[in-house]
């Protein structure tokens, strides 16, 4: 059965159903290629990012070579998506400009009767679907939506990567704004392809002509019925002289030339602007690392212990002195989010502790994580051998909360 309607069949001469038509070429295939591969790599490396508490994601950084790597693996991706970009944006002028050839990837009149159409088929009051012509209103909704999210990656990329720069222009909340509105437009781009374009593409019809650049006549009468009657009757293959395709060419490449440099001088600003905030802010303090030699001693009688510099008798309790120090300290992994399992934010997560045990076992330093893992030295959040001593005697004082 043909897609095709009743009078093109009449008028169409008889064809083999495996004569190939052509549907994209050399150039638009390789621009395809490279987009997929940059975005695949995008998708990987920027939900791995989002979800770095995932032990899926963590092994993933980890075989990546660590987090600094997988960065760079993820602007480097960006920056040759953000050049294939341009280059697809140069070659839709070109064809429109120079060749002529029809916008047929816009949304029209027509597309919203196909819609209706279907509609009708799928519920049963007609016997066939719309005949859609080059592009149906389901693939130019899905071109103008990696349109869209290419912009809004693209502006927010900028933002988190340029942070200083952004912060002069905008208020600081929109860096945290950015970063939201970029891994949820990442998420959604993602999950887009997986169940809409794998689906339509590969599996319900598995459509090879963006890797071969060809559809047979059966797959063009299943798929585009108003193209091929279009191609077959002849009316789609007027083309400009080659007088006037050498007048706008003089127009075009000129402008396609400024207009690639000025480009590429902004992908150098936007990767070489600036250093980032988080290399510019300054370095956490540094302490000596304290190295227990022998167990640590217990006190014969109760007594109120010695407390560091600067901390006055009477707040040596979690409520007066240490949930400001851990939060200070080592709020950035054990707060908001729990490294480790471990969570400082209150004083039950910090007695429950994580995955090394205990974080605070009241009279008993030795069994309490903090102290283990503290006591070697070199951590992110490192405690002043003062502060350390400070909660080790509040521990061995039996860890008042209040």
């Amino acid at each position: 059965m043909t897609n095709l309607p009743s009078d093109i069949q009449a008028q169409r001469p008889a064809t083999d159903p495996q004569e190939h038509y052509v549907r994209f070429d050399l150039a638009q295939r390789i621009q395809h290629i490279i987009f997929l591969i940059s975005f695949t790599i995008l998708g990987l490396t920027g939900l791995a990012q989002k979800y770095s508490v995932s032990p899926l994601s963590q092994w993933f950084i980890a075989s990546l070579g660590g987090i600094e790597i997988t960065r760079i693996i993820h602007r480097s991706s960006s920056v040759v998506m953000m050049f294939v970009s341009l280059y697809h944006v140069l070659d839709l002028i070109f064809r429109v400009y120079v060749l002529r050839v029809k916008w047929t990837m816009l949304p029209w009149i027509d597309d919203i009767k196909h819609v209706f159409q279907d509609v009708a088929y799928y519920l049963g009051f007609r016997k066939h679907k719309a005949y859609y012509a080059r592009y149906n209103y389901a693939e130019k909704a899905e071109y103008l939506a990696v349109v869209w999210g290419t912009i809004i990656m693209g502006l927010t990329g900028f933002m988190m990567w340029n942070p200083i720069a952004t912060s002069r222009l905008l208020p600081g909340e929109s860096i945290p704004a950015a970063k939201a509105a970029h891994s949820g437009e990442a998420l959604l781009a993602v999950l887009a392809i997986i169940l809409w374009h794998f689906y339509h593409v590969h599996i319900k019809n598995f459509n090879k002509s963006m890797f071969t650049g060809k559809l047979t006549r059966k797959e063009m009468q299943h798929e585009h019925p108003a193209e091929l009657a279009l191609l077959e009757s002849g009316e789609d293959n007027q083309q400009p002289t080659q007088v006037e395709i050498r007048k706008r060419k003089k127009i075009f490449y000129p402008f396609a030339a400024v207009g690639t440099i000025i480009f590429s001088f902004g992908v150098v600003g936007f990767i070489a602007g600036e250093t980032t905030a988080i290399t510019t802010v300054p370095p956490g303090e540094t302490a000596q690392a304290y190295f227990p030699v022998t167990p640590t001693p217990r006190p014969t009688q109760t007594s109120i212990p010695t407390l560091a510099p600067g901390v006055q008798v009477g707040t040596n309790t979690w409520d007066g002195s240490y949930e400001i120090l851990f939060r200070n300290r080592c709020s950035t992994c054990h707060a908001t989010t729990s490294v480790g399992g471990l969570s400082l934010a209150t004083y039950q997560d910090a007695l429950a502790g994580g995955d090394s045990g205990p974080g605070i076992v009241p009279g008993d330093p030795d069994q309490s994580s903090i102290v283990r893992v503290q006591s070697i030295g070199g951590h992110p959040g490192q405690l002043t051998i003062a502060e350390l001593n400070q909660v080790i005697d509040w521990i061995i004082a039996g860890a008042p909360e209040q």
